[in-house]
């Protein structure tokens, strides 16, 4: 298991909801011994914070802008790109449907899919990037790879499988992409995710088409839209916003 990874995860569970509001309303809790009004205030307005982000509508206040920094692909035919790079988005493991096999995960699985559609359309090579940094035995690369070739007859031409991140996901990939000449790409993964990754390919000297995919905010709106529901969309919106800040500043030199 990589050791950033693990890192990673627990900073985001103690910076993304629902955990930062909880610590936010116990502080607000324990300073109601000694300032009663304010403390009271600061609980109850992570509470009505954590409600509203809750809610699709909340959630689209964070999901839009970063959606709409990448607008859909409209042709893949008229961009020039030498190849599509695919990144992976989780995995599912053990699948007993699948005889224990791990599988792409959902969102690895759309973004393979509309990888595949590009490849389709275009004829360029694949390369399919992402690790094994839980410390499963097969990397998500390979998972991707084998779906692809058996599930969509989509040929893979390079797997990039020793990345733990996407900044990771840029490093390893090019290596492999500069070795075969290639310079312009088509990059695959979530709308939402896409400018983080466009930022360190980009740095990495390669010359990036987005080709995003799962919009969430196009969805049609509904009264439910106002209800509580799930935080998923949100955390995930939010820890896209802390990996750009992030990203800027660690990062700013990484083809350097």
């Amino acid at each position: 298991m990589s050791l950033s990874w693990l890192i990673n995860a627990v900073m985001g569970a103690l910076l993304l909801p629902p955990m930062n509001l909880i610590l936010v309303c116990a502080l607000g809790l324990w300073m109601r011994r000694r300032w009663p009004r304010l403390g009271l205030a600061l609980s109850i307005a992570a509470l009505v914070v954590l409600t509203v982000i809750s809610t699709r509508f909340g959630a689209s206040l964070f999901i839009t802008p970063l959606e709409r920094l990448n607008p859909p692909l409209l042709s893949a035919k008229e961009v020039n790109a030498q190849a599509i790079v695919v990144l992976g988005g989780g995995r599912i493991s053990a699948a007993p449907e699948y005889g224990g096999q791990d599988i792409p995960g959902a969102a690895t699985l759309q973004r393979i899919r509309y990888a595949a559609t590009l490849q389709r359309e275009t004829g360029l090579p694949l390369l399919v990037s992402g690790g094994q940094p839980d410390g499963a035995a097969v990397s998500e690369a390979s998972i991707m790879a084998r779906v692809l070739q058996e599930d969509f007859s989509a040929p893979v031409k390079w797997i990039e499988a020793a990345s733990n991140n996407t900044a990771e996901n840029a490093q390893y990939s090019f290596r492999i992409l500069n070795a075969a000449g290639v310079r312009r790409i088509l990059l695959v993964t979530d709308a939402l995710h896409m400018q983080r990754a466009k930022l360190v390919f980009e740095q990495m000297g390669l010359e990036v088409i987005p080709a995003p995919t799962i919009f969430i905010s196009t969805g049609r709106s509904t009264p439910a839209d106002f209800l509580p529901g799930s935080l998923h969309n949100t955390s995930y919106a939010m820890h896209e916003w802390l990996g750009l800040a992030w990203y800027g500043l660690r990062y700013r030199n990484l083809a350097q």
